[in-house]
């Protein structure tokens, strides 16, 4: 008996060592990663909210793909929590490793994090897929096979996980694949030799099939490991879903109470949210839009880079902005955040949103884990709409101060929108009208009441008059004709037609020597350094009766400065972009109304025209005098505009 059971361990032994020499010579059928991870991959219990099978989501189905294709080279994911990252990082593995045969490199920031990872995930992995457990022979057994830096299967590959704090970490292996997890935890120079991905990118020279994959939620803006990352790609894209109820495609966004889109509810009850179509202002209930049964659901979604405009459903097929066929892109970057996710609701979003609005630690916590957003570190210093709102004063509509005004005009398809202001000494300065005009921009009666405002006088406190010194006008878009014509008859030195230059460096205005073709002084105005000094200029806090160099003051007048104007004052952030291999800093309004900023900024524009090629000198007083107020037959004569 002793002897038919040592036989048939032998026998069982001899059968399982056969079966690992001939896997060196199986070929198994192409599959993606999303197929094998749906056949073969399993949530363990101790590191799943829900043990069993593994089905790929809608949403996960590029990704995981992406992370299996061997076209594409690295793949950067930007990410809230829940939304089963980890779970597709450890199926994307398992299949390199069992289906595809690589070797294998994971960095975690710390190397508690990587002996976590490893025990928590990656072994209890192995355990729990047959397929990679037949290539694990010492599982369960002390083996040098084993061990918690690195283990070794029975195909001759080996999957690595180190810490990534020392440089050591990322020397001497070569591999097929390096996983980054949690990217952004990483320290930006890894002991002064570079960046992380820099260094572990290097252990994939000589692959045939290098694959690089960076994963994060999200952290502090500017100082953010996965934001670097992912601002190297050139394909941005972001998961595009249909409305249930019209079909329209868009990325769903967070939204806010200023937008007519994004998760909404009513006050003070957020078991009531929702969310509101984009397009259409649609009602979307989450089980809407998870209901795979309806015409248009998550099912249909696809990755589109807004700014390439490629697409893709799978992760495999690739699509070009005009629906053909292209070829894979070799780097992508992926952002979601928790509301594609079936694991929490929007509910749970509203209660978390009004649970942290009021903490600065607790809302970059909703903003990096929930949104999946990077957090501005000043934004105890930014500029809130409702701290200036808060700050207006009373003072006359030209104060004393004032030595000259300057007005910005903002060009759009159904109006024109005006604002002077008056700056003093030192470029103090005040707001003094809003005039907002609505008709046909090329027609002849909104010209002519545009004209009428060109020449508005205002009265001092001291009774004298002054009118606009010199206006700056938004040419581009659809009327930039119109603006020159408006320019040529009004006076081309008084009325300038402007361009902007979205690029640092640029002047805040650049006056040419000579009039273009068009007869026209068309300047360009760098209105990067111009949002820039007057976002500066309006955090600087005004004090009663003092002067203060820079400082922008905001009547307490809702004809001129209501709650609208604030907001569209403070409508724009800095977002960082790569321009010619270089990290950026744009500002971007995010779809929000700006028209009283861009129009301060021409304001400022049509200053520094005044100053650099006109002699204006703000500080000598002695020598200005108000000018005084133009005669309205100018305009009466100009009924033909």
């Amino acid at each position: 008996m002793s002897f038919l059971t040592v036989s048939t361990a032998q026998l069982r032994e001899w059968k399982r060592s056969v079966r690992q020499g001939l896997l060196a010579l199986f070929r198994p059928a192409p599959m993606t990663a999303v197929e094998w991870a749906d056949e073969n991959f399993y949530l363990s219990s101790e590191s799943s909210y829900h043990e069993g099978r593994w089905t790929t989501l809608a949403f996960q189905i590029a990704i995981l793909n992406a992370m299996g294709n061997d076209e594409i080279r690295t793949v950067n994911v930007v990410k809230s929590a829940r939304l089963g990252y980890t779970k597709m990082l450890l199926a994307a593995a398992g299949y390199l490793l069992e289906h595809k045969k690589r070797n294998i490199l994971t960095f975690s920031p710390t190397d508690t994090d990587a002996e976590s990872f490893m025990k928590t995930h990656l072994k209890t992995m192995v355990r729990d897929v047959p397929v990679v457990l037949d290539l694990a022979p010492w599982f369960g057994k002390k083996h040098s096979d084993n061990t918690l830096a690195a283990l070794r299967f029975a195909n001759g590959k080996q999957f690595f996980v180190h810490g990534g704090k020392a440089a050591r970490n990322y020397r001497e292996k070569s591999v097929d694949v390096v996983i980054y997890d949690e990217l952004a935890a990483f320290d930006e120079d890894i002991e002064k030799e570079g960046s992380p991905t820099t260094l572990g990118d290097k252990r994939l020279e000589g692959s045939t099939f290098p694959k690089s994959i960076r994963g994060s939620t999200p952290k502090v803006r500017g100082q953010c490991q996965i934001e670097a990352a992912a601002e190297e790609s050139p394909h941005k894209l972001g998961f595009n879903v249909p409305c249930p109820n019209c079909g329209e495609e868009q990325v769903l966004k967070f939204g806010g109470p200023d937008t007519d889109f994004g998760i909404k509810w009513d006050k003070d009850k957020p078991e009531t949210a929702f969310y509101q179509c984009e397009h259409n202002g649609c009602v979307i209930k989450q089980h809407e839009l998870q209901d795979e049964s309806r015409e248009y659901s998550i099912k249909d979604g696809r990755w589109i880079c807004t700014e390439t405009g490629i697409w893709t459903r799978n992760g495999i097929d690739w699509f070009g902005a005009d629906d053909e066929p292209i070829p894979t892109p070799e780097s992508i970057t992926f952002y979601l955040w928790t509301v594609l996710s079936p694991f929490t609701t929007w509910e749970r979003i509203a209660r978390d949103f009004l649970k942290s609005k009021n903490s600065p630690s607790k809302l970059k916590t909703f903003v990096n884990t929930t949104l999946g957003e990077t957090w501005e570190d000043e934004l105890g210093e930014k500029l809130e709409w409702e701290t200036l709102y808060g700050r207006r004063e009373i003072f006359p509509r030209v104060p004393d101060g004032a030595v000259a005004l300057m007005g910005g005009i903002d060009t759009q398809d159904d109006r024109y929108e005006g604002r002077v202001w008056a700056f003093g000494p030192d470029e103090e300065s005040w707001l003094v009208d809003r005039w907002i005009l609505y008709g046909d921009p090329a027609g002849p009666e909104l010209k002519r009441k545009v004209a009428m405002k060109l020449h508005q006088g205002y009265q001092r406190t001291d009774g004298n008059w002054m009118t606009v010194m010199r206006w700056g006008w938004d040419a581009m878009g659809h009327y930039t004709d119109e603006v020159y014509a408006m320019s040529k008859q009004q006076g081309v030195y008084w009325v300038i037609p402007l361009q902007g230059a979205n690029k640092a460096g640029k002047p805040i205005a650049n006056f040419p020597r000579k009039k273009t073709v068009k007869g026209v002084f068309l300047t360009t105005v760098g209105t990067d350094n111009a949002k820039e000094l007057i976002y500066n200029r309006l955090k600087i806090q005004p004090q009663p009766g003092v002067a203060l160099a820079g400082c922008v003051h905001l009547p307490s007048n809702n004809e001129i400065c209501d709650e609208d104007e604030i907001k569209q004052l403070t409508a724009e952030i800095k977002t960082a972009k790569i321009e010619k291999g270089r990290r950026v800093y744009r500002w971007e309004s995010g779809g929000r109304r700006n028209e009283a900023l861009d129009c301060f900024v021409y304001a400022l524009a049509a200053l520094r025209i005044s100053q650099q090629r006109f002699g204006l000198d703000l500080n000598d007083t002695a020598t200005l005098a108000p000018r005084p107020k133009r005669r309205r037959s100018r305009v009466t004569r100009k009924n033909s505009l």
